[in-house]
């Protein structure tokens, strides 16, 4: 059985994260990091236990060895990094948002094509095994036709610095309302048909509360609501005329609750275990490499730039433009 090399392109929190994941897989090797420090890559080395460490991209991305790179930077640095690495020949799994804007991921996904190389985007709902088991109870008919969902995520992370940097793409948008727009994307479709939204402002000017509500053609609406000032009960709800069900955790799903239409609970599950939840996505970037694919089934390209551009129409109604862009 081969033994997948994969590096980190990072250093920050979700890059350690996804290092200690790394280290509890089966199948996978710590094999490098790249920063643009090289005290920081080998420190990141030391700790988390990686073969070889990189002072900068570039050496990374070089690096034949290398059999897949994640990609956590911040959002402003996603395209440059992945483009270095595919142009490179390294396969890629970047961390969401998957680019700033729906033209930097077209551009990515046309070079991706162009030299065959795989490319996906780490938002980690999408792969997880216990989605398989949501879509199970809607597909069952127990809740009847679903009409509505609504589904909110927030935390107090107003002080960390890259979220309300607009030169690092920040905002409450690409970092937690990516997660409600994909539940709704994942139950609903992408294929609405209007969008209505609001947003209040930082004082750099990047969105820091966000209300979104999609309507369908068949009637369905899917209310959404985000932010980086408070912190919410994390709930996805999908209502139906028989009955409705609850999700704990819309960003790693924990629960899922059952009620009839006299709001009794008639089924429950609990998640199995995993290490972190970042496992399945790099699980099946590797099946996708294996079978001589360039993206994966959970996420493949055409959804990532229906989300980008639904992103890119919602930020163009607020007025938010970022400097990179």
């Amino acid at each position: 059985m081969k033994i997948y090399n994969i590096a980190i392109m990072g250093t920050g929190n979700i890059a350690a994260k996804m290092a200690h994941t790394l280290k509890n897989m089966n199948g996978v090797n710590c094999y490098a990091v790249g920063s643009r420090n090289i005290n920081r890559a080998k420190q990141f080395a030391d700790m988390h236990g990686f073969e070889k460490s990189y002072g900068s991209y570039e050496e990374l991305a070089s690096d034949n060895n290398i059999d897949l790179v994640y990609i956590a930077t911040p959002h402003s640095e996603h395209f440059s990094g992945a483009k270095l690495c595919i142009t490179n020949g390294r396969a890629v799994l970047i961390e969401k948002a998957f680019t700033v804007n729906a033209r930097q991921a077209i551009e990515l996904l046309k070079i991706s094509k162009e030299k065959n190389i795989f490319v996906t985007e780490a938002i980690w709902t999408r792969y997880m095994p216990f989605l398989s088991k949501i879509k199970e109870i809607i597909n069952s008919g127990i809740i009847g036709e679903p009409t509505m969902l609504t589904a909110n995520l927030g935390y107090d992370i107003d002080k960390k610095a890259r979220l309300t940097d607009p030169n690092l793409a920040g905002g409450a948008l690409l970092d937690v309302g990516i997660y409600v727009l994909n539940f709704a994307c994942i139950i609903f479709g992408s294929g609405y048909k209007d969008i209505v939204s609001t947003c209040t402002y930082t004082k750099t000017g990047v969105d820091e509360q966000d209300s979104i509500t999609m309507i369908y053609e068949d009637g369905k609406m899917a209310v959404l609501n985000s932010s980086m000032l408070s912190v919410s009960d994390r709930k996805g709800v999908i209502h139906g005329d028989k009955g409705f069900i609850i999700i704990e955790n819309i960003n790693n799903f924990e629960s899922i609750s059952v009620f009839d239409n006299s709001y009794n609970r008639i089924v429950y599950y609990e998640r199995p275990g995993q290490i972190t939840g970042y496992e399945y996505e790099v699980y099946s970037s590797i099946k996708a490499i294996e079978n001589g694919k360039i993206e994966c089934e959970e996420m493949p390209h055409n959804e990532i730039i229906k989300l980008m551009k639904i992103m890119d129409e919602l930020r163009k109604t607020w007025g938010i433009v970022y400097p990179c862009e």
